[in-house]
Parts: structure tokens; sequence; C-alpha cells
């Protein structure tokens, strides 16, 4: 965990549940509202992958094929995994895992903003679109975790 010993991890669990706060943490609420978020729309996301990968590859400028749609359900089930988490840590988790959670989305946010726009395809009013969400999610983790760190909290 991040600047936190297990002592302070295992009191956490002791006291009343993961949810409680060691004293040294304060509670990085924004990042918790920023997970939740981002938590609907990889739902969202995931569903519509699931329901309709066709559509979504159109509008992404891809041709449909069985493998490609068989690559948006696979992706799909990971979004509803990566779903699952963020809401978990979002409601349930203690500041560090927040925290936590939220640096790696800041790489994953950007990541996925990135790579949709490296398609190899023509870049079309929806990818541009996308990207942007994905840009927008990592700024704003980053921006939370700034405020979250800086001195003086």
């Amino acid at each position: 965990m991040i600047g936190i010993s297990w002592e302070k991890t295992k009191r956490v669990g002791q006291t009343g549940g993961m949810a409680q706060n060691p004293p040294s943490l304060p509670d990085p609420t924004l990042l918790r509202w920023v997970l939740r978020s981002g938590a609907v729309v990889f739902g969202i996301s995931a569903l519509w992958l699931l329901i309709a990968p066709g559509f979504f590859l159109g509008l992404l400028g891809l041709d449909e094929s069985l493998a490609l749609n068989w690559s948006m359900w696979m992706i799909a089930i990971t979004l509803i995994a990566l779903t699952g988490n963020m809401g978990v840590v979002s409601f349930f988790g203690p500041p560090a895992a927040v925290i936590a959670s939220s640096v790696v989305m800041v790489v994953a946010a950007g990541g996925l903003g990135f790579v949709t726009l490296l398609i190899p395809a023509p870049i079309t009013w929806f990818s541009v679109i996308y990207a942007l969400i994905g840009f927008g999610f990592s700024a704003t983790y980053l921006v939370g975790l700034t405020l979250w760190w800086r001195p003086g909290r």
C-alpha cells in the first residue's frame, strides 16, 4: 500500500471495516466520485459492447467481423470486472486503496484514449469523442490526486 504500514492497515480492519480511515490519511472524496463516475461509463460501455458490438465497431470506422465481435465481447467482460472493482473501491476501500486505484486509472484512462487514436481505420467523430472521454478521466484523476496530495491539506 502507498505510504501505509501494515499495522495501520490492520487497525482499520479491526476497528470497523475497510471504509474507516486511518488517522494519518484524509478521505479522498473527490477521487471516490471519479471512480464511481468511471465505473458508470465503463459499465455502459460494457453493456453496449455485449449487446451491439457491430454498431460500436461501425462508429469506430472498423468493419464488423466475427473476430472483432469476439474481441469486443472479451473487452466487455474485462470492463465488467473493472466496473465492479472501481465501484467496490470507491464505496468500501480505505483511502490508500482509492489513491492506488486512482493512480492506476490515470495511466489506464489515458492509455485508452491514446490507443483509441491509434485505431487502424480513419478517425471518426466517435473515436475522437471516445478518446477525449479517456483523456478527460485521466486528467480528472490527476487533478484529484494533486488536490489530495497538495501540501497543507
